[in-house]
């Protein structure tokens, strides 16, 4: 295979990231139809929103701006705030310096911010996150807390959890398919051989027609994707664990965003000559070991 693989990119991004599917989905959340030559620009801003994962999306469509956040772990009660900086650094990029001292209005799309949860705690259908919610308490000047704050920001939060918000996901049938696939693969994130797990996982959303296609042209790179994140997140939970049983409090954050930047693409190359190492062991291929791990026929044959 000779497509780019990217394995900070989650497969929410990889199977989103096409006009045609984020107009459907858009159309979906908002239960709106619009024509499909409707034009949708994407946008994306790289390791804005998260760290260790790109699992937001960016696009412009009929004026807006809509940013799409996949969330699979707990809520952050600051997406608000995180979003606010992702809309100023966007906007920064979209207008130029100058036009904004020009005597003309400067345009900008209406923004919009989605997060679209699919955890393993409960959580609501909906929920909506303010940045107001975040300010401090004013009472001690005297000024009504009811008062409207001259900045807010909103993010709607919604469960796409298998079985949850059943209409919106009739309304998309790419949502309610990769609601299917990520609770497949949840059944497999705590079998003792995971790559077995996750290959027969994806076999089996195939054979039941779930994300059948996308699934058919890049089962290796959504593989590769999948067992680096969970590899990724057992590993942040251990050293958090470490972190505290040896009462270290301070820069526990720091170190784990330090630790991932520096040690990812060595344990993504690590992972993979483990990953070889078991294929082949259990008697597959050097074509297929190649492509589930990107690994060169030359790399295996050192092996």
């Amino acid at each position: 295979m000779n497509e780019k693989r990217n394995y900070k990119n989650s497969v929410f991004t990889r199977l989103f990231d096409d006009p045609d599917l984020l107009r459907e989905l858009y159309c979906a959340l908002e239960d709106v139809t619009l024509p499909p030559d409707t034009p949708v620009i994407i946008n994306t801003l790289e390791q804005v929103l998260l760290e260790d994962v790109y699992n937001d999306i960016s696009f412009e469509i009929g004026g807006k701006l809509v940013v799409l956040v996949e969330h699979q772990s707990t809520i952050n009660p600051n997406m608000a705030l995180r979003m606010h900086q992702y809309f100023s650094k966007i906007t920064e990029k979209m207008v130029k310096r100058k036009a904004l001292y020009s005597e003309k209005l400067v345009k900008i799309p209406r923004p919009e911010f989605f997060v679209l949860y699919n955890g393993e705690k409960n959580y609501p259908d909906e929920n909506i996150i303010r940045l107001s919610d975040a300010y401090e308490d004013t009472q001690i000047l005297g000024l009504s807390e009811k008062l409207k704050p001259s900045l807010e920001l909103e993010v709607k939060v919604i469960n796409i959890n298998h079985g949850r918000n059943e209409t919106l996901q009739k309304r998309c049938s790419k949502l309610a398919q990769y609601s299917e696939f990520v609770a497949a693969t949840n059944t497999y994130k705590k079998a003792e051989n995971k790559e077995d797990a996750l290959i027969k996982a994806i076999k089996e959303c195939r054979e039941r027609d779930i994300l059948k296609e996308f699934l058919e042209k890049h089962a290796a790179e959504v593989f590769n994707m999948l067992i680096t994140d969970w590899n990724l997140k057992d590993a942040k939970e251990v050293w958090q664990e470490e972190a505290r049983e040896e009462g270290i409090e301070e820069g526990i954050e720091q170190g784990i965003e330090q630790g991932i930047e520096q040690g990812i693409e060595k344990g993504i190359e690590q992972e993979k000559l483990t990953i070889a190492r078991n294929l082949l062991a259990k008697g597959s291929t050097p074509d297929f070991v190649s492509e589930i791990t990107g690994l060169s026929l030359e790399e295996i044959a050192s092996i």
